[in-house]
């Protein structure tokens, strides 16, 4: 299909500003209509709590395809205010499947989900497929799953919903709240002078299966102009290759020219934490030809030379 009206919800965060110029190269004949939470320039007011708002907008924009990336994004997030995570990432989904269905029931929805669905089911040590049962171990986690669940119900009654499932991803751009991100951050600040060379991290044990967002961009487009996936279809998106934190930390310091005393913090540790989560994207390729093509070193690259042009303008 080639898509001529596309909406992306939650398209100011982290993964839209990656996205929106992907969609605009690869369709370049099709509008494409930018949303977030509150309006800004270039963006479309779109509360996906507010059914009558959602509603309204659906039936003004009539999409042929529709990228739901809004949601409550960071476990920790989630952890601070369950309620608000519930609201935005299960009935903020159904809201917005809701007005798809009413108002623009040809509309393809790429529900973007996550791997942590899989949660417990990750223990098993293996790369996940879709077969993997999920087991959400976190608040955040079981919101999605419970989006994920319930949108693959009204995918069986006629609502043409495709579920991605991509598992950690990284690059420019992205918030500190996330592993990857918080240590390049944190390392640019010693590089730079501005902290004493201590880094505040996490558990650095687990192995987690990192993918690039620019690859994942590319699969949510490859998705979008596929010609045929049976509504209701499942997409892991991974890389196959766990990569354990603490080698991570050590990359990044060595690309830096960094030396820094290593201190965990309380905060900074998961009360539910799996040693190992990698996936399985085998049906991917299959079904879009989608493969990972950057290369890692390259991801933590160009993620750390972001966090040196930030670092600079941050507040003392």
């Amino acid at each position: 299909m080639t898509p001529r009206r596309i909406l992306v919800t939650g398209a100011a965060g982290f993964v839209g500003q990656h996205l929106l110029p992907v969609l605009r190269a690869e369709f370049p004949e099709a509008a494409v209509i930018a949303s977030a939470a509150e309006a800004r320039p270039g963006f479309r007011g779109l509360d996906v709590t507010q059914p009558d708002v959602v509603t309204a907008a659906i039936r003004d924009i009539r999409p042929d395809s529709c990228v739901h990336l809004a949601g409550i994004a960071a476990p920790t997030e989630a952890r601070r205010d369950p309620d608000l995570a519930w609201r935005v990432n299960l009935h903020g989904s159904l809201t917005l499947a809701r007005a798809i269905m009413a108002e623009a029931p040809e509309c393809r929805l790429l529900l973007v989900s996550s791997a942590e669905v899989y949660g417990a089911s990750a223990r098993v040590g293996t790369p996940l497929d879709e077969a993997a049962l999920p087991a959400p171990a976190n608040t955040y986690a079981a919101t999605k799953a419970a989006a994920d669940l319930a949108i693959g119900a009204m995918a069986a009654e006629g609502l043409r919903a495709i579920r991605l499932r991509p598992f950690n991803h990284t690059g420019p751009g992205q918030s500190a709240t996330y592993v990857v991100a918080a240590f390049a951050r944190q390392v640019a600040r010693i590089a730079a002078g501005l902290q004493p060379p201590v880094m505040r991290v996490g558990a650095l044990e687990p192995r987690r299966d990192f993918l690039d967002v620019r690859d994942v961009c590319a699969a949510y487009a490859t998705c979008l102009g596929a010609e045929t996936l049976e509504p209701g279809l499942i997409l892991n998106l991974a890389s196959g290759t766990p990569r354990r934190i603490g080698d991570i930390l050590r990359d990044l310091l060595t690309l830096a020219g960094v030396a820094a005393e290593i201190e965990t913090g309380s905060a900074l540790l998961r009360p539910s934490e799996i040693p190992v989560a990698s996936g399985d994207a085998g049906r991917a390729a299959a079904l879009l030809g989608w493969r990972p093509t950057i290369d890692w070193d390259t991801t933590l690259r160009d993620v750390l030379a972001d966090w040196r042009r930030r670092v600079p303008d941050e507040p003392p």
